[in-house]
């Protein structure tokens, strides 16, 4: 896999407007660095003890981006770094974020994980659970925590026609959701086998990870 072609390549393809996360979750760090010579600075993982141990080892201009399913007890780990928590899916964890934050003096920014697959085993919330969250009082009170947009991931299947109206399903709910979240201007959504649709259905954050490290 040539780690650096490849970073230029969707750079290239993806432009300035939209942000490309390299998923570098069961890499080494001599991958990521291969990938950060060529340009590369926003790296995503999905198990907070690797994410920790690479932040450790890795240059500090890294921007970290935590993609997976969040334990709330690990929260603490990943608080005093990370830079955008992208599988926000109920309250309770965006209250430890938001206190684990405060601990650290610090605001994380976070994304609400809508369920557009219709596989069970994705995470993510309902569409009005999560207009529930955004208007509760809670979420008013927190200062250490920033909602900034929407995060969704798409059945895993060859039917585009199916990946394409989950995409747009979900690029409906943030432009709804915007209207009065006026701190919304993140779209995450595609990955190495759809994130092309995802980029056509409104995208303006993709996850790619096999295509630029090759397969785990």
């Amino acid at each position: 896999m040539d780690i650096e072609a490849n970073i230029k390549r969707y750079r290239e393809e993806l432009g300035s407007e939209i942000t490309l996360v390299a998923i570098s979750k069961t890499k080494p760090g001599s991958d990521i660095m291969i990938a950060y010579n060529a340009g590369q600075r926003i790296f995503g993982e999905n198990k907070i003890q690797e994410l920790s141990d690479k932040w450790e080892a890795l240059p500090k201009d890294i921007e970290w981006h935590m993609v997976g399913h969040v334990q709330r007890n690990k929260v603490k780990y990943m608080a005093p770094f990370v830079q955008l928590v992208h599988a926000v899916d109920s309250l309770k964890l965006l209250k430890e974020i938001n206190k684990e934050a405060r601990k650290n003096d610090r605001i994380i920014n976070c994304l609400l994980q809508i369920k557009i697959a219709r596989e069970e085993t994705k995470f993510g919330l309902e569409l009005e659970e999560a207009k529930e969250i955004l208007s509760s009082d809670a979420v008013l009170k927190f200062k250490n925590v920033k909602l900034i947009g929407l995060m969704g991931m798409a059945t895993y299947t060859d039917d585009t026609e199916q990946v394409k109206a989950e995409f747009l399903k979900l690029k409906t709910a943030f432009d709804d959701l915007k209207k009065d979240n006026k701190e919304f201007t993140t779209l995450s959504m595609g990955m190495s086998g759809d994130y092309q649709i995802a980029v056509e259905c409104g995208s303006n954050m993709v996850r790619i990870g096999s295509s630029i490290f090759g397969e785990r």
